[in-house]
């Protein structure tokens, strides 16, 4: 993979052809804002992305789970006015 290092003014104004490249490529962006990193650019597979959307849904949901924060189908369907 192949590092580039840009400024985030030029990221900003160059936002759609960094783009392009993170498609096209395997390339990542370092970000700097005054010479200091700030963020970092990966590229990002569709299935990935799901994934790592599924997972952090799965966790807020167990988390609710534990603060008793969950619903019985009747009170869902209640709510519902179903």
């Amino acid at each position: 993979m192949t590092t580039k290092i840009i400024g985030l003014k030029d990221f900003r104004q160059n936002l759609s052809a960094y783009t392009k490249q993170l498609l096209g490529k395997d390339v990542r962006f370092i970000v700097l804002n005054k010479n200091k990193p700030v963020m970092e650019v990966n590229p990002m597979k569709s299935d990935e992305f799901i994934l790592e959307e599924l997972i952090r849904d799965a966790e807020i949901g167990r988390k609710q789970i534990k603060e008793g924060k969950v619903y019985t189908l009747d009170e869902v369907k209640k709510h519902l006015k179903l």
